[in-house]
């Protein structure tokens, strides 16, 4: 005798009660799923190639976020202190649909999901393409800035 009933889904997939979507509770790949939106993006191909491209960009905006700074020196401490706010409300925004995407347990959403933020952080995080400052030159003679007195 089976350990199953007939007719319901196998581990891992949930039903949708109005749909004929199943919702993967385990790693999956394929372009058939939802991500973020419901019927989104469904069974076609483009859509879920925008759908992997739309992650990637918010991954990479993400690390974007966390490493720019948009306030100038001297500026107002109100209008600063409101602009990081407001970044870091956006930051964590992008950084939960982000969440909410990996969640649909598509591999596809996954691996671009981790690509966005591996190549934001190599841009902005890393410090690769900036130009050394006299303040974090390792030359000799140079005093690295560490914020601490001398």
């Amino acid at each position: 005798m089976d350990d199953h009933m007939h007719g319901m889904p196998g581990p891992g997939i949930r039903p949708h009660h109005d749909k004929k979507m199943m919702t993967h509770m385990t790693f999956f790949w394929g372009k058939n799923s939802e991500i973020l939106f419901s019927s989104w993006p469904g069974t076609d191909s483009g859509m879920y190639a925008l759908a992997l491209i739309f992650v990637f960009a918010l991954a990479f905006l993400v690390e974007w976020f966390s490493y720019c700074d948009l306030t100038r020196p001297g500026s107002n401490q109100v209008a600063a202190g409101l602009t990081r706010t407001f970044v870091h409300a956006l930051r964590i925004g992008l950084a939960y649909m982000v969440m909410l995407a990996v969640m649909s347990f598509n591999i596809g959403i996954f691996i671009v999901a981790v690509a966005g933020h591996v190549l934001g952080f190599f841009f902005f995080g890393s410090g690769f393409f900036k130009k050394p400052s006299p303040e974090t030159s390792t030359e000799p003679g140079v005093r690295e800035k560490t914020g601490l007195p001398p």
